[in-house]
């Protein structure tokens, strides 16, 4: 049974009716009642066929705004790339004793990793660890790169890496309640544009079959489909 606040939130909502994306937000941030800063999630629905390896759809976009949600970022590194490392805001630096320790413990201290090219080799002790919790630093995700201490800046200004599940959906947080709803229209315009930049070629038809917002714990809103 849903609570009170969530019952009377379906009642703002037109289940029928995909609104314009100034409308969804004003509506999500009117129907958002916790006594925390909701975060506000877009959950999209794909034509592509999941079980294909070349219809994934994998990106990332740097949110104008932000999500509101800082990041521990673990920078996995050669010694002579720690100093620069830990100068660029990384919360985690180290090499190979940071996997040795990871790789005893299975404990895990961060939100996304980044690594230079020269530690992934010894880095892939680690894949059956971070890989099934999708923190395997990957090209794809712009998390490998000689330059250590700018994938590092990117990361704690708010840079997001997606992908999509098993049913050719897409789920992303782009931001808060408490963000003004220009700064959410701003960043959900730049996610949307994002996925649609890397629709796979080979996905055929309809791409966006259907878009929800939301915040944390309330009824989703139908928007409408970017030309």
């Amino acid at each position: 049974m849903r609570g009170k606040n969530y019952q009377a939130a379906t009642k703002l909502v037109d289940k029928k009716k995909t609104y314009a994306i100034e409308e969804a937000v004003a509506l999500v941030k009117q129907m958002s009642k916790q006594k925390f800063d909701a975060s506000v999630e877009l959950h999209v629905r794909l034509g592509i066929d999941p079980s294909k390896g070349d219809q994934q759809v994998r990106g990332t976009v740097n949110l104008p705004h932000g999500t509101g949600r800082s990041k521990r970022v673990a920078a996995f590194v050669e010694a002579e790339k720690e100093a620069e490392a830990k100068a660029a805001g990384a919360d985690i630096v180290g090499g190979e004793e940071l996997i040795e320790k990871i790789a005893k413990t299975g404990v895990i201290e961060f939100d996304v990793a980044v690594a230079t090219p020269a530690i992934m080799a010894k880095l892939s002790k680690l894949a059956k660890i971070l890989g099934p919790k999708g923190l395997m630093p990957n090209p794809k995700t712009e998390t490998i790169n000689p330059n250590i201490g700018k994938i590092v800046k990117e990361q704690k200004a708010g840079k997001l890496s997606f992908k999509n599940d098993a049913t050719g959906n897409v789920h992303q947080m782009f931001g808060r309640v408490s963000f003004d709803g220009a700064k959410l229209k701003e960043n959900l315009t730049a996610l949307l544009e994002a996925i649609r930049k890397v629709k796979p070629s080979s996905s055929k038809g309809i791409y966006f079959r259907n878009i929800v917002i939301c915040s944390t714990m309330s009824p989703g809103v139908h928007i409408e489909i970017p030309s």
